[in-house]
């Protein structure tokens, strides 16, 4: 039962015992329905014989008056009036004689009522303030949530391609169940777990997953719950949670996002943050201080591990760091199964061919791209899932919805479809290219085209080749107009940053020029904004005019490379340019069709977009740099 019907009930109570104690006082009183007359009236009417069901308790006399006046009533007998039972057996009026030592508790008790119900409620209320959570009073109280056995459980059968994290988390687990086994040794049980990876990597589900796999009390916090408007608050809670934590013990804690209340001290533009940094110092010493919690294991998670105080990471407090990285292959095969469960699928859809072709997908990106298949598949109002709403799915997580109803002159259509088979071409000739998987001119997102590339595997590491010709490709766009169009537009702009960028990291951190293996500028991360926001120049100004000389000269042979190529494939260019204002999407198998000088095949009519099962093409998440894929801009007035 939540509180919120708990409280209800109470209320409900409240007002009941109430509207008993107003009717208890009522009748008591002899009021509502009964009207007070004076003695000396209730004589009269006794000696004409109109008085009737007489009662008599103490002092007062209740009963009926008959004939005109028909009504109850009831009056006060004087104390020393000694004739009265005389009049009433002269005129035969039978009196019934109750004790008034029961009423008289009635009276003691609704007097004290009023003292009975403000004393409940006050009660109630300090109840409540020492509860916790959000009432009132309570800002010092641990927010943490105590996950109960009645929710719904996550175990680690729903957990898939992480399964070195899952190993680490499970010994946990073992050595909250079977400490002695450990210590009998002279092995110590971890105080704090680190789970360290990129965003949708699953490290909020593995800390569910224990949860449901421990048996033993789970507490829940967010970073971002111990810090708010009071001075003093965070550190109070801190305690509070540790506090809870021992009496529970054995017990896990769990703190999402701690990068919140962990951040490197002291630092920020604006100096330090006195509240933060006392929250912070109360976690550095509940975790590893005077006072001993064993039994209590914190495990956090943080995608900015290195934003943390080093003083947080030491052994002792964090004393494992479990890495959740990206899936591989087999990694994201098992992840789509685990979604797969919930969605019919059909006979044609092959995760395996799914999972090959999407390098660099998050735990979070394969749940989206199933929903979103999910998605197509009920909008074309089947009954199940097929390969060609995954391969849409897939497209639309990779390069953004399709924009239709976005109107393009015949002219931007047409340079559009230039500067993308300029992509296309260099990417289909040049040597350590990922292969092409598909080429569009359909807006989506903010591009008005897309050329997207497959790489062959996870990739880890890349060559200095594998970066040149990323450089040649991005060049191709350009190219493509100069050469075809006569003229250059501002689609090309996004082109030109990136490869520039790509080309300054080739030459400033990864020694690959004639400069040598040397870095050049310390990058300077004001931690507490969390991001990047000065460079430390630590070169003279004649190697930085050696660095823009390598940087364009980088630039420059990758332009050579690229109007080399497109300018002896002419004839493919125009055939992939008519291709793409004929059909507006081109796969894998047509851009080879195209290259080839083949005919295309007719298109097959499918609700979906994206290529067949049968096409194993490659997949890699764009990212800012990798130059994976060529969304052209929006042109703009500049």
């Amino acid at each position: 039962m939540n509180s919120t019907v708990k409280t209800i009930i109470f209320w409900v109570f409240i007002f009941a015992c109430l509207v008993v104690l107003w009717q208890v006082f009522q009748k008591s009183t002899g009021r509502g329905t009964d009207t007070e007359i004076a003695f000396s009236e209730f004589l009269q009417d006794a000696q004409h014989g109109q008085v009737a069901d007489l009662t008599m308790t103490g002092n007062e006399v209740r009963g009926k008056l008959l004939g005109d006046k028909s009504s109850n009533f009831h009056t006060t007998v004087p104390a020393n009036y000694p004739h009265l039972f005389d009049i009433l057996d002269q005129n035969k009026i039978k009196v019934s004689i109750r004790d008034n030592q029961g009423n008289a508790w009635w009276s003691i008790l609704i007097q004290f009522s009023p003292v009975i119900v403000i004393g409940a409620l006050w009660f109630f209320m300090i109840r409540q303030m020492q509860s916790g959570g959000n009432k009132a009073l309570s800002f010092g109280k641990s927010r943490a949530r105590l996950l109960s056995m009645q929710q719904k459980k996550i175990t680690f059968k729903d957990v898939a391609g992480v399964d070195e994290a899952k190993e680490e988390l499970k010994e946990i687990i073992e050595f909250l169940r079977e400490a002695q086994k450990f210590q009998r040794l002279g092995g110590r049980i971890p105080k704090g777990v680190l789970l360290v990876g990129p965003p949708g990597t699953g490290k909020t589900l593995l800390a569910r997953a224990v949860a449901g796999e421990a048996n033993v009390p789970f507490f829940s916090i967010s970073g971002s719950d111990f810090v708010e408007m009071f001075v003093g608050v965070g550190a109070s809670r801190v305690r509070d949670l540790f506090e809870q934590g021992k009496k529970n013990a054995p017990c896990i804690i769990f703190i999402d996002e701690i990068d919140a209340v962990g951040r490197h001290r002291g630092a920020g533009l604006g100096g330090g943050h006195d509240e933060r940094e006392q929250t912070l110092n109360q976690l550095l010493v509940e975790m590893d201080g005077f006072e001993s919690n064993d039994g209590v294991i914190l495990v956090a998670a943080t995608n900015r591990p290195d934003v943390l105080d080093p003083a947080l990471l030491r052994p002792g407090r964090f004393d494992r760091r479990v890495i959740v990285g990206r899936p591989d292959v087999r990694g994201r095969e098992e992840v789509l199964r685990v979604h797969a469960k919930k969605v019919p699928l059909s006979e044609d859809v092959d995760l395996r061919v799914m999972a090959r072709g999407t390098p660099g997908f998050s735990g979070a990106d394969l749940a989206n791209m199933v929903n979103e298949a999910a998605l197509s598949a009920a909008r074309a109002n089947r009954k199940s899932v097929f390969m060609v709403d995954f391969e849409h799915a897939k497209d639309k997580v990779l390069m953004g919805a399709e924009r239709k109803s976005m109107l393009l002159t015949d002219e931007e259509k047409r340079v559009t479809a230039y500067h993308e088979a300029g992509h296309a071409i260099v990417a289909a000739i040049r040597d350590h290219a990922d292969p092409l998987h598909k080429v569009t001119i359909i807006p989506r997102g903010m591009a008005l085209g897309v050329t997207m590339q497959l790489p062959e595997d996870d990739k880890h590491t890349v060559t200095k080749d594998y970066l040149e010709t990323q450089l040649a490709i991005l060049m191709g766009g350009r190219i493509a107009e100069e050469i075809f169009l006569k003229q250059m537009t501002t689609g090309a702009g996004n082109d030109i940053e990136r490869a520039t960028d790509l080309a300054r990291k080739m030459v400033c951190e990864y020694g690959m020029s004639r400069l040598g293996p040397l870095t050049f500028g310390k990058k300077e991360e004001q931690i507490f904004l969390g991001r990047e926001i000065a460079q430390h120049r630590d070169f003279s100004e004649e190697t930085a005019r050696q660095i823009d000389a390598e940087v364009r000269s980088l630039v420059d042979e990758a332009y050579r490379s690229a109007h080399d190529i497109l300018n002896s494939n002419q004839d493919v260019m125009h055939r992939m340019s008519a291709a793409l204002l004929e059909r507006e999407t081109l796969d894998a198998n047509d851009i080879r069709l195209v290259i080839e000088g083949k005919e295309l095949p007719p298109v097959k009519p499918s609700g979906g977009a994206g290529a067949t099962s049968g096409d194993v093409q490659q997949v890699l998440k764009p990212e800012p740099g990798r130059g994976s894929s060529f969304p052209e801009g929006s042109p703009s007035p500049a």
